[in-house]
């Protein structure tokens, strides 16, 4: 029966936002003036929440199985402000972190999931690491598409979109969400997962554990030193607003109800 070795992915990039940095839940939107993204500056930024969920569930399985797991290994990339969400991952209860440093601004801002998921497949060789949980997206580009191409390049098994893990010697079984209601399957170390929204809840840090992450190893890298060419293989050519929505009309009866939709051609 294997150690287990956890790594959890956060994936940053620079402004526009795995632990991943992205632009915070609560913030509205609002697509920038060159219509190629999304306004980042000044924004209150935080860890995607796929990501928070990933992590808590990486440590609540390190508390479970605390003879098996060695370490719990917090991993990100982009510029040097994704430390902060390494950082809190840190405090959350992993052992330590892994920063792969994107510096050039451009490319960090447009590290797309191939890129992002050879990076990973590195960082995970490196760290001889044999169970990967990410977030099933992140909430700033909706791509769900980083932790199915590292199984595909490690030639791993995956288990998407979890809400239930379970791991019992080499053997882990992943209640998984889908179309049509739950599926349950199994398989076998090593393996990767994806969080699901109902996986978990995750904790918030306390003030002890915020401290003693600072103190916590943070080792940095950089794609070259990984030998990992990041350039994009896609352009974004334009973002634009959702339509806005025209405004209902309140109706005081079947009747009226019944008028009104007449009116518009609807009966």
């Amino acid at each position: 029966m294997s150690k287990l070795r956890i790594l959890v992915g956060m994936v940053a990039k620079f402004l526009r936002l795995g632990c991943k940095r992205v632009i915070d839940f609560a913030v509205k939107i609002r697509v920038n003036q060159s219509k190629t993204g999304v306004e980042t500056a000044g924004i209150k930024h935080s860890m995607n929440p796929f990501d928070e969920i990933a992590v808590e569930e990486a440590v609540k399985l390190k508390e479970k199985l605390k003879d098996r797991v060695s370490e719990v290994i917090a991993v990100s990339f982009g510029p040097q402000k994704v430390q902060e969400v390494l950082r809190t991952a840190l405090a959350m209860g992993a052992d330590r972190a892994v920063h792969v440093d994107v510096k050039d601004d451009n490319a960090a801002t447009n590290l797309q999931p191939l890129a992002v998921a050879k990076l990973f497949k590195a960082v995970v060789e490196k760290e001889q690491s044999n169970l990967v949980i990410l977030g099933k997206q992140a909430i700033d580009d909706d791509a769900s598409q980083t932790g199915q191409m590292l199984a595909g390049l490690l030639n791993w098994p995956q288990a998407t979109f979890a809400s239930k893990v379970e791991i019992e010697g080499d053997n882990v079984k992943v209640t998984r969400e889908v179309d049509g209601g739950m599926e349950t399957i199994s398989t076998k170390l090593p393996v990767v997962v994806t969080a699901d929204l109902r996986l978990n809840e995750p904790r918030f840090a306390t003030l002890p554990n915020i401290m003693k992450a600072k103190k916590k190893p943070l080792k940095v890298l950089t794609p070259q030193e990984l030998n990992i060419d990041i350039s994009p293989r896609l352009e974004t050519l334009s973002v634009t607003e959702p339509p806005v929505r025209v405004g209902g009309t309140k109706v005081a009866s079947v009747d009226e109800l019944i008028k009104k939709l007449k009116e518009v051609g609807v009966l």
